[in-house]
């Protein structure tokens, strides 16, 4: 019997073009919406569909928006409220960028 690889988590893809975070699982898509604006990103909104909740998908789709926007240089502006909620109880990831209240 072959040991079982560790879970990874969701895998997030970002659409540059539709201003989106995406996760696809099992016919479902989880997605986190942002707007870019000079050295700016707000992250707009976060669904996640039932299915998928409870799995750490909205969590996925929030830090792989503050690291693009570490790597970017950018400012998290965060307009979602479960993205506000999420950097709260994650200070850790939300050191990593400059973060402006909206």
């Amino acid at each position: 019997m072959e040991p079982e690889e560790p879970s990874r988590g969701p895998v997030v893809e970002q659409d540059r073009a539709g201003e989106r975070f995406v996760v696809r699982e099992d016919g479902d898509i989880a997605e986190l919406d942002y707007h870019r604006s000079g050295d700016r990103l707000s992250i707009l909104h976060t669904g996640v569909p039932a299915s998928l909740e409870g799995k750490g998908v909205g969590s996925a789709l929030v830090r792989a928006a503050v690291e693009f926007a570490a790597a970017e240089g950018l400012v998290v502006v965060p307009r979602c409220p479960f993205a506000q909620r999420w950097l709260e109880a994650h200070p850790d990831v939300a050191a990593s960028v400059p973060i402006e209240r909206p």
